[in-house]
């Protein structure tokens, strides 16, 4: 059991703004936090390659494959970055992907919709790319440091992303009446849900506080969305897409967008695993944990045996 000392003295810590590194004493809760909240986010990243890993074939240009093959493989990366950073929490790599395989674990709901067309990929690039970029800006910030430090890497890489997919947009809705139609319909389509992946409101969600008073996060789940909103708004205008929603309004008292209601049922329901891709992108992930099995178990033998022809050289 956590000691009330223990607790005071942890929080002067955080409060003092000092990083948190492994092998320093933690309340079994913010461990616990950190495993769910870190894991997350990296089986987020691997999923996240599914959707635009499926556009590599065809997308429109040699310079666009080569694009969206970097990318794809950089989500791997970002994916391998946030395991080893969860693993210094004392918890093996196979568990938390298993629990994410197999239901115990979630990943972001944005993953769970279709790329229809190329224009998605463009879209997800400037929406997705952009909503991550300012939460993980944030997190850079954790008071945990391996998981400050991945964010650190991952935001210099995510950056581009996001600026490829705006420059790629706005080629799109600079080019035919065609492509101006396609670029909308994939914002119309991607706006909500990218808005959705901030997180309940503050009132809603069962974490924020708890997060936040640990230096887990800095700021909470509606600060974050309304600065994605403020910056949103100018790009668009500038390449000249609409963002659908009938209330986007200036407030001249707060300096802030306001924006509709969020469609929470929608949420909710892709939380649950009845989103429009939940099946298909889970049962893409199991295929390929399943058919690497043999991979991992001749790699587990060939350190086996170096383990032991070592012993055997001392």
């Amino acid at each position: 059991m956590d000691t009330q000392e223990q607790l005071d003295d942890f929080q002067k810590r955080i409060d003092a703004g000092e990083k948190i590194e492994p092998k320093d004493w933690m309340p079994e809760r913010y461990r616990q936090q950190l495993i769910r909240m870190m894991s997350q986010h990296a089986h987020s990243e691997i999923v996240g390659m599914l959707p635009e890993g499926n556009w590599i074939t065809r997308a429109p240009s040699l310079k666009r494959k080569m694009v969206l093959l970097a990318k794809v493989q950089d989500e791997a990366g970002h994916g391998l970055y946030l395991y080893s950073a969860t693993e210094t929490l004392g918890v093996r790599r196979q568990k938390l992907v298993e629990d994410y395989l197999y239901g115990k674990a979630k990943y972001s709901s944005i993953f769970n919709y279709p790329t229809l067309t190329y224009a998605d990929i463009c879209v997800i690039g400037w929406l997705v790319d952009g909503a991550a970029i300012v939460n993980q800006t944030m997190l850079a910030k954790s008071s945990y440091g391996p998981y400050s430090r991945a964010n650190l890497r991952i935001c210099k890489e995510e950056s581009f992303h996001k600026k490829q997919g705006y420059e790629m947009l706005a080629k799109m809705a600079d080019g035919t009446p065609e492509q101006k139609k396609m670029a909308q319909d994939a914002v119309n389509r991607w706006w909500w849900p990218t808005l959705m992946m901030f997180g309940p409101h503050d009132t809603d969600s069962p974490n924020s506080a708890e997060l936040i008073k640990w230096g887990v996060k800095t700021k909470t789940n509606d600060e974050l969305r309304r600065h994605f909103v403020d910056r949103t708004v100018m790009e668009a205008e500038a390449i000249g897409i609409t963002l659908p929603d009938p209330d986007l309004t200036y407030n001249e008292e707060t300096g802030h967008w306001d924006f509709g209601d969020i469609p929470w049922d929608e949420f909710w329901s892709v939380v649950k695993g009845d989103g429009p891709m939940n099946r298909e992108r889970m049962k893409a992930r199991r295929k390929a944990y399943e058919d690497g099995a043999w991979v991992r178990e001749a790699a587990m033998e060939h350190a086996r045996k170096k383990k032991l022809r070592e012993e055997k050289a001392s």
